[in-house]
């Protein structure tokens, strides 16, 4: 559920999530940087490989709409950081390394991000949102010795996220980061607006 100012605007939580060294910072910057969406600075906790130890934060504005986008800490022993992170999101952008010798740390995130969210990620039936909205970036789709798309296709399928949306992006030039970010962004208001009406529980 998304927070209010005091002035009305409603606040969402949107969390970039997946691997150590995946993309998340360098699509947040993206969205920083060059799309103009964010205001302020951004907050960044990273240790000298430039890694980040807690999360990346920024505001994001669309449209009369602000986000809080955060990104976590994607190597293994920051789990409590995560979970700390995660809480009250509102929508999650999954950002998948396409790099092969990646494949295990991709599955062992989405895992875990499914054992924190479970059933809040997985629509209760075909076409109906589920309560957490997500969409994967297939990141880093200009180098070499990356995965087909399909594989990371039937990786959600199996994981019974059929209905989750694949963009194929690249974070440094910020191909499709945008679109991605808005696609989480819009889904996370209409899930609200949605509960409001009562169309969805």
């Amino acid at each position: 559920m998304p927070s209010r100012r005091g002035d009305g605007t409603l606040v969402f939580k949107i969390c970039f999530y997946g691997p150590s060294l995946g993309g998340k910072t360098t699509a947040l910057e993206w969205v920083y940087n060059k799309e103009g969406l964010a205001s302020g600075d951004m907050q960044q906790i990273a240790d000298p490989t430039g890694r980040t130890l807690f999360f990346d934060r920024v505001v994001a504005k669309v449209s009369n709409v602000v986000f809080q986008v955060y990104t976590v800490a994607g190597q293994r022993r920051h789990k409590f950081q995560r979970q700390t992170v995660l809480k009250g999101t509102d929508a999650i952008i999954f950002v998948w390394d396409s790099l092969i010798d990646q494949w295990e740390e991709n599955i062992w995130s989405l895992k875990e991000l499914l054992r924190f969210y479970g059933k809040k990620l997985i629509s209760s039936k075909p076409g109906d949102p589920p309560e957490v909205p997500m969409v994967v970036m297939a990141n880093k789709r200009d180098l070499d010795d990356i995965i087909k798309v399909d594989k990371v296709r039937e990786a959600l399928n199996t994981a019974h996220l059929d209905d989750t949306l694949v963009y194929e992006t690249i974070a440094i030039t910020g191909a499709n980061v945008k679109r991605a970010f808005v696609f989480a962004s819009r889904q996370a208001v209409l899930n609200h607006y949605k509960k409001l009406s009562g169309e969805v529980s």
